[in-house]
């Protein structure tokens, strides 16, 4: 299908981070798009504005006949009516990691996968690059240089994208140039256990064209055997790009990185948690690779004003702090909190946490507790079902009796801000990919009055 003969797109699921980004995609090019999406958002509303028509009630009537595309993606329902509607009356159909994989067929494609840090590590290399040599850019996440999760520059060569593991997405990708940040187990619904997740990001990497390279976390060297070069990064030993000195001072992350082409020295980085300052690496590694001055990456990393929801200051007072984060595997809850708890190590912290998937909560519920144990106190919100039906004895109140510190209570969603109000708070770290996010706003407007 050629994407030039396209001139109206459907999308079931607009307002996903991954698909409203296709479809601004679709929109900056003048192609009509409009789509579902079960409820209304903040990004849906500026889908809206942005002259993309969306609707939220499940409307076959709403498809108009002459659609030349329909995009979709894994977590609509089978049994959603417009989804039976378009596959009845023979629409063209594309998951959103083909047309992704459509897209970039014809550029030069930079592809960021990893069970956790693709979409901080996708955002920071989109705005070196942007900074730079200039790129496109489709991210899973709001870069809040841009408030948008899409970037666009004319006559662009370059494209970074984010490639999800999900249910193998990825596969539909063949980058020029890759980075894998990580991949432990996760999605064991899709796949049954970690060696099958592994195979899926060695057939990943296998997809890497020719000339191409992988850059590549220096503790995943042993898992992966890739027919192309390897570059590695590390920040706890010496690798192709690694972290040659860190500290933090006035509550930012100053440090060094010993690149191939050089030392890049004292980087103010204003994105906390050592996490990150990785993920930072990896994407000056492609910038480095890509001839990228030291200067601009230097600027471009000081510039960097972080992701929604990745570590997102909601208040930052001198006696309370509010932190957002999207941690919902263990590992990133660990990172997270840890990440925490080295730049506020005199203070109590609360962390709220919403499970996503009662799969991966009952797969990693050991995991879960014991990155659980690392807060002060904890409040765990039911658990968030997405595309999953509930699973027995699964539940909030089961990973709650495997916490271990005594200050620890499951909170529906509409109790938590009076919860919070009462309790004296010092620092405050929420996470989940769920829905939790809706409670953001009203839980800093309450610590606020």
């Amino acid at each position: 299908m050629s994407l030039e003969k396209i001139n109206k797109v459907y999308f079931l699921g607009v307002g996903g981070i991954g698909m409203s980004a296709l479809a601004r995609y679709f929109n900056s090019l003048g192609k009509e798009v409009l789509g579902y999406d079960k409820s209304e958002t903040v990004l849906t509303n500026q889908l809206e504005k942005e002259g993309i028509e969306v609707h939220y009630t499940d409307s076959p009537s709403r498809i108009p006949a002459d659609v030349d595309l329909v995009v979709y993606t894994p977590a609509i329902p089978s049994d959603l009516e417009e989804y039976k509607h378009c596959w009845g009356k023979g629409y063209v159909m594309k998951k959103r990691s083909e047309v992704l994989g459509m897209i970039t067929d014809d550029s030069f494609t930079l592809a960021v996968a990893g069970t956790h840090g693709k979409t901080t590590t996708s955002s920071i290399l989109a705005h070196l690059l942007k900074q730079s040599v200039g790129c496109n850019a489709f991210l899973g996440g709001i870069s809040k240089n841009y408030n948008s999760n899409v970037l666009f520059t004319e006559n662009a060569k370059n494209t970074v994208v984010e490639a999800d593991e999900y249910d193998r997405s990825f596969l539909t990708l063949h980058p020029n140039m890759a980075i894998i940040t990580s991949m432990d187990a996760d999605h064991l619904d899709i796949y049954g256990d970690h060696s099958k997740l592994l195979e899926s990001f060695e057939l990943f990497s296998s997809q890497i064209r020719a000339g191409g390279a992988l850059i590549l976390n220096k503790k995943l060297e042993d898992k992966l055997s890739p027919s192309c070069d390897v570059i590695t990064y590390s920040i706890t030993e010496k690798a192709d790009y690694y972290l040659d000195n860190i500290e933090i001072i006035d509550g930012n992350y100053v440090f060094s990185v010993q690149a191939q082409s050089g030392l890049i020295s004292d980087i103010k980085f204003g994105l906390p948690g050592r996490h990150n300052v990785e993920n930072a690496i990896a994407a000056v590694a492609v910038a480095d690779q890509l001839k990228v001055s030291h200067q601009e990456i230097k600027s471009a990393l000081e510039s960097f004003k972080g992701i929604k929801r990745r570590f997102e200051y909601i208040i930052k007072q001198h006696d309370l702090v509010y932190i957002d984060d999207y941690a919902h595997h263990p590992e990133e809850l660990k990172a997270t909190i840890s990440s925490v708890k080295e730049l506020y190590p005199e203070n109590k912290i609360t962390g709220v946490f919403q499970p996503h998937l009662y799969s991966r909560t009952r797969d990693f519920s050991d995991e879960f507790a014991k990155s659980l144990d690392l807060l002060d106190e904890v409040i765990l919100l039911d658990i968030y079902p997405a595309r999953e039906q509930p699973i027995e004895g699964v539940t909030s109140e089961m990973l709650l009796r495997k916490v271990t510190i005594k200050n620890k209570m499951v909170s529906t969603k509409t109790e938590l801000v009076a919860e919070l109000k009462q309790r004296k708070l010092e620092v405050l770290l929420t996470m989940g990919a769920g829905d939790i996010d809706k409670l953001v706003e009203p839980i800093k407007n309450e610590l606020l009055n």
